[in-house]
């Protein structure tokens, strides 16, 4: 660690405030295509984990013939400390028994899951549950929407890379997070970046909608 981001380490240290701690990061298929991305990626994963307890990434893609190769290469990544990933494609649009990827896994990773398909096919399960009798409308809540998607956990700061557009990204459960936006793009992304971001959550008075 340079003098640089031992400063900001230790600003954030010193902060009343507590750091985030499930740290959500969006960037695409072609930040991947990129030399050393995956490597970027690893550090990354150090860097989150000295304060945050889970860290989940979504992988924006434009092009489905990427998905396979994105898959291998993101499964083959070893989280820091032992830590378990767990790696979801496209043809997860909701959990259920079919989905054999841990839902508690510290490290989660989406590629080309769209937010707005998660949810949508989150709310036709439970509309079909209530067809078959099996739920009442009236036993629907936050809690059972929840329980359908496949990223069901709350990102307190969601950290996107390159531009601001969020890429269809967690549309349910990044409406109280606090994003931050950098034009750094991921080729260029050090641990001054992230540890500024953290900072500036920090900063940052959290409302979630009041």
């Amino acid at each position: 660690m340079g003098l640089y981001e031992r400063y900001l380490a230790l600003r954030i240290r010193r902060h009343e405030a507590a750091p985030p701690e499930h740290v959500a990061l969006v960037i695409t298929e072609r930040d991947l295509l990129e030399e050393g991305a995956y490597e970027t990626l690893t550090d990354f994963f150090e860097w989150a984990f000295a304060y945050a307890s889970r860290v989940t990434v979504y992988v924006s893609v434009l092009d489905a013939d990427a998905i396979p190769t994105l898959r291998r290469e993101l499964e083959s990544i070893d989280g820091p400390a032992g830590r378990e990933v767990a790696v979801r494609g496209p043809e997860v649009a909701v959990r259920g028994p079919e989905d054999r990827t841990p839902a508690d896994a510290p490290i989660q990773i989406g590629i080309g899951l769209g937010g707005k398909h998660e949810f949508t096919s989150a709310v036709r399960t439970l509309a079909e549950s209530v067809d078959n009798g099996d739920l009442e409308p009236a036993a629907i809540d936050d809690e059972r929407v929840e329980e359908h998607l496949v990223f069901p956990s709350e990102p307190d700061l969601v950290i996107k890379t390159g531009a601001e557009r969020l890429s269809d990204f967690m549309i349910w459960q990044s409406v109280y997070s606090e994003l931050y936006f950098t034009d750094i793009n991921w080729r260029d992304f050090r641990e001054r970046d992230f540890l500024r971001a953290v900072r500036e959550f920090c900063n940052r008075s959290r409302r979630f909608g009041r």
